[in-house]
């Protein structure tokens, strides 16, 4: 007898492909989209309809789990019918998706992409989701909120639970919901006026709240912005924004030797967002900029970014912590440290399933390492800044103190004073900045101003 054919709508093959490279190829859900949403022709709302019901299910992932575990008989369950069940979760429980639709769809998903074993599972744990609504399921499978706040937490806001921990004792007891839930809200688009190539107003959306060069979309496809589009602007979090701002708003002392001007370096530039905003900065005033990146393909995301962009001395493939360029040869350094990015875990869905405590045993050397060598690398009155998109305590104040209790040659400084209209962002260490996705609506971005001593 001939197989039937299974027709699946292609929106939601697209979503399943979508999960299967993240399980498999350890994929980024913001590269691998667009891929599959070409190979399916979709765009407008089934475009929007796949964005949402990746990111969605990503986000959610462990309450989703949570839930499913409950509504089966065998804890054992193959992943790529863990991926159509976590899907159909999403849509019955965080979509306006009919409920006969969800499941349907899930069950001819399952009976195309893994055969028609599993249908009959497929069919009545979905069954059995759809019985209570989210608020329902965690009253029921979440820990007791009195007895575990961490577990309960976890489970209700889909965090890791060490994640949750490492966040608590960042920000308090007070406040980890607000924080929690800004992490599972989909993210603003903001765009950014590379300066001296573009202004602003010329772009479309509302400025932002806090940088001067800001705007956010309220709709449409970024890349359809001609300026985008040119390479005069750029798609880049507020956050990201104001790190490039507070490095050129702080104060060098003259240098000793006056030559063509002051000499800028992004120690760890890829993929060139903050690289190509200052150097429109440094070029209005007459400075210049040294981009590094340690990976080849992600210099060469540097390289475009700062295609036609005025003041650019030069893009190296290199190594920040055993640079190739002499000591104390520049004026600025901005260290944008490789870290857990547990602070932009709203544009990264995946993230929070990916990294794991003992990541920070790697993370930290790295960190105070780049530290040390940007130190080494500006001169004697120059200045430092340190950046992370991660609250971490262990990467942010934990570093930038590891650092100064090593040396005499360096000193804090008041970076907060060079954000002064940005409220409510002390930092972990004083004179520092801590931005929050419930307070600013920006990714948690860590700022620490340093200044080598005369």
């Amino acid at each position: 007898m001939a197989e039937r054919r299974v027709r699946v709508d292609a929106a939601r093959l697209a979503a399943y492909d979508v999960l299967k490279a993240v399980r498999l190829d350890d994929a980024y859900t913001n590269l691998v989209l667009p891929h599959v949403l070409r190979e399916h022709r979709l765009s407008g709302r089934d475009a929007a309809f796949v964005t949402e019901l990746v990111s969605g299910t990503l986000r959610g992932r462990g309450a989703y789990d949570a839930i499913i575990d409950a509504c089966l008989d065998k804890p054992r369950l193959e992943a790529k019918v863990r991926d159509a069940l976590r899907l159909g979760a999403h849509q019955l429980l965080g979509m306006r998706v009919p409920d006969h639709a969800a499941i349907s769809t899930s069950v001819d998903l399952v009976r195309a992409r893994v055969g028609q074993g599993p249908v009959g599972l497929t069919n009545a744990v979905l069954r059995k989701v759809s019985q209570h609504d989210l608020a329902g399921w965690v009253r029921r499978v979440a820990p007791d909120p009195g007895a575990d706040p961490v577990g309960y937490a976890s489970v209700a806001y889909s965090h890791p639970r060490w994640v949750v921990e490492e966040l608590t004792r960042a920000l308090g007891t007070e406040e980890i919901d607000a924080l929690l839930t800004a992490d599972n809200d989909a993210p603003r688009v903001v765009l950014v006026a590379r300066p001296g190539r573009v202004e602003r107003d010329e772009l479309p959306g509302e400025p932002t709240a806090f940088s001067p060069y800001g705007v956010v979309l309220a709709s449409g496809d970024p890349g359809a912005v001609p300026a985008v589009a040119d390479g005069r602007a750029g798609v880049q979090d507020e956050g990201s924004q104001l790190v490039a701002v507070a490095l050129a708003r702080a104060e060098v002392a003259p240098a000793e030797v006056v030559g063509d001007g002051e000499t800028w370096l992004d120690l760890c530039a890829g993929p060139g967002g903050k690289a190509a905003l200052l150097a429109g900065l440094a070029s209005g005033r007459g400075a210049r900029i040294v981009a590094a990146e340690l990976q080849h393909h992600r210099a060469g995301l540097v390289r475009r970014n700062l295609s036609g962009a005025e003041g650019v001395l030069g893009v190296l493939t290199a190594d920040g912590t055993v640079p190739p360029w002499a000591p104390a040869a520049f004026d600025r350094v901005l260290v944008d440290a490789p870290c857990s990015g547990l602070g932009a875990l709203r544009r990264r869905p995946e993230a929070r399933w990916r990294r794991s405590r003992s990541d920070l045993a790697d993370l930290v050397p790295l960190q105070e390492a780049l530290l040390e060598s940007a130190i080494e690398s500006v001169r004697p009155g120059g200045v430092v800044l340190y950046a992370t998109c991660s609250p971490v305590l262990a990467e942010t104040s934990g570093v930038v103190s590891a650092v100064l209790a090593r040396r005499d040659d360096v000193r804090l400084d008041d970076v907060h004073a060079l954000l002064a209209d940005v409220p409510d962002s002390d930092g972990p260490l004083p004179g520092t900045v801590q931005l929050w996705p419930h307070r600013h609506r920006t990714d948690a971005m860590f700022m620490a101003l340093l200044r080598r001593r005369l």
